[in-house]
């Protein structure tokens, strides 16, 4: 099994940043893509930004250029760097850890991001 902890969440300013980090512990070695997901109030839950184990990286085209994945393996934590925020980031966004071999996922509790216009 896998923990995965998040921290970082807030209230900003539109144009502000916010940096999000997720802690994992466990069966880290296992892990293939860890990644961030957010889910706005009725609204789907929706990806956000991958790293992969071998540190490729994907995003949502509604965060490029804006938001930057990245991780401290020394840590095993990864980060959310998120800049040039707007109203339409305010979400829970939540960490997510997909195993290799296998269709299993963890998620974290979920942090609140709240960018005021």
């Amino acid at each position: 099994q896998v923990q995965l902890v998040e921290s970082g969440g807030g209230l900003v300013q539109a144009g502000g940043s916010l940096r999000l980090s997720c802690a994992a512990s466990g069966d880290i070695f296992r892990i293939n893509v860890m990644g961030w997901y957010r889910q706005a109030p009725e609204k789907q839950r929706e990806l956000v930004a991958l790293i992969s184990s071998g540190g490729g990286t994907n995003y949502a085209d509604s965060v490029k250029g804006r938001f930057t994945i990245s991780r401290d393996t020394a840590k095993n934590t990864v980060y959310l760097q998120m800049n040039s925020l707007k109203p339409e980031d305010t979400a829970v966004y939540y960490c997510n850890a997909k195993m290799k071999m296998s269709f299993v996922n963890y998620w974290g509790q979920g942090t609140q991001v709240t960018v005021s216009s």
